[in-house]
């Protein structure tokens, strides 16, 4: 197609969707997906780009579950003909990351925090875990101080009663999960309607979802060689960092887990031994969550400018930083359980998991779950006619 026919499809394109009250992301990724849409030079490269062309055009809706169920991989920018600096500026991984910031701010619960994925970086993640740690110190203190000459022998409520923290951080973690949860069951609303009826969902869809996001399938570019990060090479590094963050993450809530059931229906109480299944778990888990978030810290700074979106690098770079903190810190009590500065390192790991909770749902992690919801619709999509 020459350059002048794709112009007048760009202007056609604009003007049948001037009656859609969208935001600037959605405009600029309506001009994108138009031109990409007459290319289809990636059509096979994932799953948004044969969505991408069952649509003759691009409605708001359809462009947030598109943005959503894009992977950043980067391959399409270094493929294209049209990327910057040609006079389209087709540059598809950016346009779609800042479409993802809108979907996480319009349907943001309660609304009123939608807000908080702007603000969300570096200063509020280190000052809220600071903040808290030292309220928990305070309390420490107050309870028999942060210091105990001879140890408390890894005896963790002797420092906060177990059921005290029980409700503090399974409030915190109900309510993430439930600001979560809504935001997505909005987002959900809104795109399924316009191609999707209800009697068309099958729990094999769901399944299929479920499997490509656990693989990470469409973070190989379409044709299994992997990433661009910095450069036109392709790396599996990203898939690898991204499996050892969620692996640890599971792994550390599996020990939590098993730890609770150990208290509460056979009436073991902390500390466990070291061989024991919840700190073998644990152990494993932590190191997990220092691995990957190191690596994806690495490949954050690294990466071309063009890929993504500058504006969300510090709510992404906070969100990793907590899970590091939450880590290393976990990691230092196991070491030191047995320390006089016992109650101090707990004072300042149970303030980075607190900071990290109350975060959760305003932060990176949500991208998880608003893919898992565009991957169920592309699967359910990619068997109907």
């Amino acid at each position: 197609m020459s350059t002048t026919a794709l112009n007048h499809l760009i202007q056609d394109s604009l003007v049948q969707n001037s009656a859609d009250p969208a935001s600037a992301p959605v405009q600029e990724a309506q001009r994108i997906l138009s031109i990409c849409n007459a290319c289809r030079y990636c059509e096979g490269f994932c799953a948004v780009f044969p969505a991408m062309t069952r649509r003759l055009d691009f409605a708001s809706d359809d462009i947030h579950y598109l943005a959503n169920l894009c992977h950043n991989c980067g391959a399409c920018l270094h493929a294209c003909q049209y990327a910057p600096p040609h006079e389209f500026a087709v540059n598809v991984p950016q346009t779609l990351a800042k479409v993802r910031l809108d979907t996480y701010q319009q349907y943001a619960w309660p609304s009123a925090m939608a807000g908080a994925y702007s603000r969300n970086g570096m200063g509020v993640a280190l000052g809220l875990s600071a903040f808290l740690s030292l309220c928990f110190a305070l309390a420490a203190h107050l309870g028999g101080g942060l210091w105990r000459e001879g140890g408390l022998a890894g005896h963790f409520y002797a420092v906060f009663a177990h059921n005290s923290m029980a409700l503090i951080f399974g409030s915190a973690f109900a309510f993430a999960l439930c600001a979560m949860a809504v935001g997505v069951r909005r987002f959900w609303g809104q795109v399924k309607r316009s191609t999707l009826p209800k009697a068309e969902f099958k729990w094999a869809d769901f399944a299929q979802a479920a499997r490509n996001a656990a693989t990470l399938k469409y973070l190989d570019g379409g044709h299994g060689d992997g990433c661009n990060e910095a450069n036109d090479r392709f790396t599996h590094a990203r898939r690898h960092f991204h499996h050892a963050t969620a692996g640890g993450f599971m792994l550390c809530f599996a020990a939590t887990s098993v730890a609770t059931l150990y208290h509460y229906a056979f009436g073991w109480q902390a500390p466990y031994a070291y061989t024991s299944l919840p700190v073998l778990l644990g152990t494993v888990g932590g190191l997990g969550l220092i691995v990957g978030p190191v690596g994806l810290l690495w490949l954050k700074f690294k990466r071309h400018p063009l890929h993504g979106d500058a504006a969300q690098k510090p709510m992404d770079v906070a969100f990793i930083t907590l899970l590091l903190l939450v880590s290393v810190t976990g990691l230092a009590l196991l070491a030191w359980r047995n320390a006089a500065a016992m109650p101090l390192l707990l004072s300042v790991h149970l303030g980075c998991v607190l900071a990290f909770f109350v975060t959760l749902p305003y932060g990176k992690m949500v991208h998880g779950a608003y893919r898992l919801a565009a991957l169920f619709k592309w699967a359910v999509e990619r068997r109907s006619p």
